[in-house]
């Protein structure tokens, strides 16, 4: 077993003391939202996990003193004092254990059951397997049941329940960890599996270090991928990232259907490529427990031993490919994520896994733009992403983004600015969709520290695009020369976007420019910009940020000067305006802000 005790940030207790300060969290914003009284409401804790997403079971009294909520689904219940807020710090609580003395061991007909399916009564009991009678809401009645029990070191502090005699699901409080949580080992492979009963077939084969998901697969996949709305359900990877830490490689082993490739697939770009494995189950097979019942132990093993690298680098038969081929020719390659202008979409999309670098004169407003696509996105496709910023301290970058968010002001102007519930919303968006690098010691930044940050944030927050802006505010490496210095960097963040699935944009100051015979400075490109060519070679995008004429027009230009692919863009140049007031950027003038001179916001700060 891992070793904890001088790990306690990330360990299983502290994972365990979480869930009463998450689900107070939750509790209070539902209570919150709601106003005094006594409610029905949807419990935010289990209803997530439940077929019934929408049924009222939480129950509620709110009044001046605090907040009473007991769930009759899930039993969560306690009481919030409304004084009190809940700090993200660990602290000691009181863990809601779920009630054993329902429980029994496991009876014949639980055994019986088991062993249909391919499970010992050996096994079963490893796991801590035990027998109920338990309502099944489904099923409209009370009925012998198998138990699940999830355990962080020795605690029960919930379960899963099914029915045997008919398909009836239920909970016992809210599994937020992994299944088996206990059974990993430090230096040893690690099998992620869907479902319990995987876990155990697993388990019946030999392999100890075996786990499952707490909630199954995720249900909402968009084109083969998981939805970015269902991010939070990935949590328990970050709860659990010292023991994947640990793990000599994790292999997933989820359900060869739709939703099970998808879980899979952000399974394996949170915790990196690089480390993962997967089993590709037989065609008349569509999990473990389905191999081990159909064609038995031996066949099963042999199935999981054959596992698979996760296809990011390498040499790969081409059959590998074949699927994907197969797509690509009834599909076509489509295009990226919409920028939300569609004149830069006929040049530029954005795509998972590569790298943008953009460009510009020194207030250009190259890292406005990227901000404005980072807002398009996380307002439209509810994707999330990591700001890297040198010259934005944190409280201005949010600013402008909330300034973008609304189409108005921040600061008193002329012109209505954000009402206190515009901020109060604004605060929301950013919270839910934004994560920040922040150098705050005095220290330089590294590549590597940079490059570790946002691993960290891909696996606790499933961002899907980053920033860095502007690369001369990273300390070098040793005596390398800045060239192949700048060359090995942009490797290296391509190699992390890639394994990572996230899209990642690099801002960089060109060289000083001449102007031209009009006395025009036109707009730089990849070989402008100071220190490599790499940043031309390396780039599957190049970008410029350019005004033609600054003081005069708000008119700024976009060009895209390299494009990898076709089906990605292509090269051009897209013109769109830029409200300096709000921040943002439109596609045509019918802004109320753009006619409103700069000079009344003069003391703005950006």
């Amino acid at each position: 077993m891992i070793d904890r005790s001088d790990r306690t940030d990330i360990s299983c207790t502290p994972v365990l003391e979480d869930i009463t300060m998450q689900n107070d969290i939750l509790i209070r914003g539902t209570a919150l939202r709601m106003g005094e009284g006594q409610h029905k409401a949807v419990c935010p804790i289990c209803s997530p996990q439940r077929k019934k997403k929408g049924e009222r079971t939480l129950s509620l009294k709110v009044d001046d003193e605090g907040i009473l909520y007991n769930c009759w689904h899930c039993q969560s219940s306690g009481v919030i004092k409304l004084q009190e807020r809940p700090m993200p710090v660990r602290k000691e609580s009181k863990v809601s254990v779920v009630v054993k003395q329902d429980w029994d061991d496991l009876t014949d007909k639980t055994i019986t059951w088991l062993k249909d399916r391919g499970i010992s009564e050996h096994t079963a009991k490893q796991a801590r397997i035990k027998t109920a009678q338990h309502y099944i809401a489904s099923l409209k009645k009370q009925t012998e049941c198998v138990v699940f029990p999830y355990i962080n070191q020795t605690q029960v502090y919930a379960a899963k329940v099914r029915a045997i005699s008919d398909k009836g699901f239920s909970c016992s409080g809210a599994p937020a960890s992994f299944f088996n949580f206990d059974s990993i080992t430090e230096g040893e492979d690690l099998y992620i599996c869907e479902g319990e009963m995987d876990c155990l077939s697993l388990m019946e084969v030999g392999f100890q270090s075996v786990v499952s998901v707490p909630n199954g697969a995720v249900m909402k996949v968009v084109d083969g991928k998981i939805d970015p709305q269902e991010d939070n359900k990935f949590r328990f990877l970050w709860d659990a990232k010292d023991n994947l830490d640990a793990a000599k490689r994790i292999i997933i082993a989820t359900d060869a259907d739709g939703a099970g490739e998808a879980m899979a697939e952000e399974i394996a770009r949170r915790i990196g490529k690089d480390k993962c494995w997967k089993i590709d189950w037989p065609d008349e097979c569509k999990d473990a427990n389905d191999v081990l019942v159909k064609f038995g132990k031996d066949s099963l093993k042999k199935v999981c031993n054959d596992m698979k690298p996760w296809p990011v680098a390498g040499l790969y038969d081409a059959s590998h490919f074949y699927d994907q081929l197969d797509e690509i020719y009834e599909k076509g390659m489509g295009k990226g994520a919409s920028t939300g202008y569609d004149n830069v979409d006929e040049l530029y999309s954005i795509v998972e896994g590569q790298l943008t670098v953009v460009t510009g004169h020194p207030s250009s407003g190259k890292s406005e733009f990227v901000d404005q696509i980072m807002v398009n996105l996380a307002e439209k496709k509810g994707w999330k992403f990591a700001i890297c910023s040198f010259e934005n301290e944190p409280r201005i970058h949010i600013a402008k983004i909330i300034s973008k968010y609304f189409s108005k002001p921040f600061f008193t102007g002329i012109t209505p600015r954000l009402t206190k519930d515009d901020l109060e919303k604004g605060k929301t968006f950013v919270r839910e969709h934004f994560s920040f690098l922040y150098q705050n010691d005095g220290s330089m930044a590294t590549i590597d520290g940079i490059i570790e940050r946002l691993k960290i944030a891909v696996m606790r927050h499933g961002i899907r695009g980053a920033v860095i802006d502007p690369y001369n505010y990273i300390q070098k490496n040793g005596d390398i020369s800045e060239t192949d210095w700048i060359s090995e960097m942009l490797t290296q963040l391509r190699i992390f976007a890639q394994s990572h699935g996230i899209h990642l944009w690099f801002v960089a100051h060109p060289t000083k420019m001449m102007r031209d015979s009009n006395g025009k400075i036109p707009a730089p490109k990849g070989y402008d910009i100071s220190g490599s060519a790499a940043w031309f070679a390396k780039a599957d995008v190049g970008m410029s940020v350019h005004r033609p004429d600054p003081i005069k027009s708000s008119v700024s230009e976009i060009h895209i000067w390299k494009c990898r692919f076709s089906w990605v863009g292509k090269q051009g140049v897209a013109e769109l305006f830029f409200n300096p007031s709000t921040s943002k950027y439109s596609e045509a003038i019918k802004d109320d802000f753009l006619s409103q001179s700069s000079d009344v916001y003069e003391d703005v700060p950006f």
